[in-house]
This record gives structure tokens, C-alpha cells and sequence, in this order.
């Protein structure tokens, strides 16, 4: 594996890391908080920065759907991540408490609420839609990696079925956490439990982290099949119209003993 590569592992692997850190507040503390957001500001420049050739093609080429999904949640992630950092720097109180930034409290509350919750739901939905390259790209590091599908086909049912269960789970963490009332700002102020214990919080957000994987990663295959399809249709309908500009305005056949002329596909 080519060193950009792993670099793009580590990155997207110690993100991770600093997302689930940060959606327990209430485990680590205010000033961890602040430096996992931080750190987290750092990572999140750096990835754009090695995938800066994603920002050269946006205009470029045709946008078959599975394009469509990926740049609408690239953008949207763009956005959430921007609300994040301007209003966890507003509402610093450690790591850029220095700043002389007065008032915007209220404003910066209710957007880092929707940043947390959006941006926790549409990152994990990211990196399902890249699920396949990063179990490649994993595979590859451990030596583990196989290039025929075949090899690994009559296993496949195994990993689709843990995935359902951990969905199914993530759904309903989904329901008993209240993400909608967060999401749609129906409650301003957000419950926390300061003596859940680590383990079981984090069961829950990495079953809804999964039920987000499963989901983007089954909805990638689906939109790219749906793709495949319309680039083969495509291709048909060009080569038929080339058939049909290859053909004469009229050729005749002459039948034998008839003395008659039969003509076919006359434009006239």
C-alpha cells in the first residue's frame, strides 16, 4: 500500500476515534472535550487536504447517482463541520478561551447541537459509503487481502447477518436516545447521563454508528447497480443510433425472377 494511503488510514481511523470521544461528553470531562474538537479541527483539514483531487472533479465528468449521494453528503458534512468548529471555538472555555470573542452564546448552542447530532449520523453514514474500500484497505495491511471474490463469497452471509443485528440494535438506540428531538431542535437542552457506565454508552453509539454503515454501504451497492444499469442502456441506445445512421436512405434488393425492386428503409 503506497504511503498517501496509510496516511488516508490513520486520518480517517483517529477521526473516528475523536468522534466517538466527542459524543461523550459527560464521560471525559469539558476541557478533553475541547481538545478532542480541536484535534478533530486539525484531522478534518488534513483529510480535505489529501483528498483535495475530490474538490478538482466536482464539476467535471457525468453524475451517476451513487456520485449524487456521495456529493450531497460530502457537502452536508462540509457544512455540519464548519457549524462545529465556529461554535465550539465561541463556546470555549479552555482551549481558545484566549480569543476575545463576546456574546453568540445562545446562536452557538443550538448549532453545535445540530452539528453533534447530524454530524455524528452523516459521518458514520461516510464511511459506510467507503466501507468496501476500507475493509480493502485494512485487508491489505494485515496481509489478509484477496483479490477473488469468489474466495470469499460462500462466507459473505456471515458479516451481512452481524451487520443486520448491530442495525437492527442501532434503530433502536436511535428511538431510546431521542436523536429526532436533538435533530430537529425540539429540546434546546440536552439530557445527560454523568453515571452511564463508558461500556454501555459506547455499545449504543457504535450499534447506531453501524446501523448508519449498513445502510449508506447497502444503499452505495444498490445506487451503483442502478448506475451500471443506466450505462448500459446508454450504451445501447448509442450503438443503435449508430446502426441506424449507418444504414443507406434506401437500398434495393433485387428478387430473383421477379424482375421487381423491393426497397427498405427509405427516409424519402
Amino acid at each position: 500500500m503506497k504511503r498517501k494511503q496509510r496516511i488516508k488510514m490513520m486520518v480517517d481511523l483517529m477521526m473516528t476515534l475523536l468522534l466517538l470521544m466527542l459524543v461523550g461528553y459527560q464521560l471525559w470531562g469539558e476541557e478533553a472535550h475541547e481538545w478532542a474538537g480541536a484535534s478533530m479541527l486539525v484531522l478534518f483539514l488534513l483529510h480535505n487536504l489529501l483528498n483535495r483531487g475530490w474538490y478538482r472533479a466536482m464539476g467535471k465528468g457525468k453524475f451517476p447517482p451513487i456520485r449524487i449521494f456521495q456529493t450531497i453528503v460530502n457537502l452536508l458534512l462540509l457544512v455540519l463541520m464548519g457549524m462545529q468548529m465556529y461554535s465550539g471555538i465561541v463556546m470555549s472555555r479552555h482551549v481558545f478561551a484566549f480569543l476575545p470573542i463576546e456574546g453568540g452564546m445562545s446562536v452557538a448552542r443550538r448549532l453545535h447541537i445540530l452539528g453533534a447530532y447530524w454530524g455524528f449520523l452523516l459521518m458514520s453514514i461516510h464511511l459506510g459509503m467507503h466501507w468496501n474500500s476500507m475493509i480493502a484497505m485494512a485487508g491489505r495491511l494485515s496481509g489478509d487481502y484477496r483479490k477473488k471474490d469468489g474466495q470469499t463469497g460462500k462466507r459473505s452471509f456471515v458479516p451481512a447477518l452481524a451487520g443486520a443485528l448491530i442495525a437492527f440494535h442501532g434503530a433502536l438506540v436511535f428511538m431510546e436516545r431521542d436523536f429526532l428531538t436533538y435533530m430537529f431542535l425540539k429540546s434546546e437542552f440536552v439530557f445527560l447521563d454523568y453515571s452511564e457506565p463508558k461500556l454501555l454508552f459506547y455499545l449504543d453509539y457504535l450499534s447506531l454508528m453501524g446501523l448508519c454503515i449498513f445502510l449508506a454501504h447497502y444503499l452505495s451497492k444498490w445506487l451503483r447497480k442502478m448506475g451500471t444499469a443506466q450505462r448500459k442502456e446508454e450504451s445501447n441506445e448509442k450503438r443503435n443510433r449508430s446502426f441506424s445512421a449507418g444504414l443507406p436512405g434506401a437500398y434495393r434488393l433485387q428478387q430473383s425472377g421477379t424482375g421487381r425492386d423491393t426497397e427498405y428503409g427509405s427516409t424519402e
